[in-house]
């Protein structure tokens, strides 16, 4: 049942994310929202992170994500300074939530 649940939530992220032309052009945080879910899937796989912290990571980067989609339609398809100021925070502290999750 995990191993269903996260194969369907990294194909519908990966999904999102090649087939929507916008997003492409949102690229840099595009990328770390990918590597990000390749961090928490291999944590899954590892036994590194727990039914808990995964639930949390997860609920963290579709929040990410949404901002993400709201801010590109919002300015026309693009990110503004300020939008990738804001994501690319937010992505890092997302990163180090990852990190002690797979650390603990």
């Amino acid at each position: 049942m995990k191993i269903s649940a996260l194969a369907l939530l990294a194909s519908t992220v990966l999904g999102t994310v090649a087939f929507n032309p916008s997003i492409a052009s949102a690229g840099e945080v595009a990328n770390r929202l990918e590597n990000q879910q390749d961090r928490i899937h291999q944590g899954v796989k590892d036994g590194q992170i727990n039914h808990r912290e995964y639930k949390n990571l997860e609920h963290r980067e579709a929040s990410i994500n949404k901002q993400r989609l709201a801010d590109l339609k919002k300015d026309g398809g693009h990110l503004t300074a300020k939008d990738y100021r804001q994501l690319n925070r937010e992505e890092d502290r997302a990163s180090k939530a990852i990190y002690r999750d797979r650390h603990n």
